[in-house]
């Protein structure tokens, strides 16, 4: 029985999440992916003068029940 599932993905570098996401997507089917929603964010770190990023994803995929 297949089920619907959720896999998160949170990187501060946009390169790093196409690796994870491209490393994920070697595990599954391409037909067993259904959805992709991508996200930024940032954050003006005033006292280190520094903007802290974030670069998320979530994929959304089919799987068999006893898979993770």
């Amino acid at each position: 029985m297949q089920m619907i599932k959720v896999k998160m993905f949170d990187c501060c570098h946009e390169l790093d999440l196409e690796d994870e996401i491209n490393e994920f997507l070697e595990t599954i089917q391409d037909d067993d992916l259904l959805s992709v929603e991508y996200q930024t964010a940032f954050l003006d770190n005033d006292e280190e003068e520094d903007t802290i990023y974030s670069y998320s994803a979530m994929l959304i995929y089919k799987c068999m029940n006893n898979e993770d």
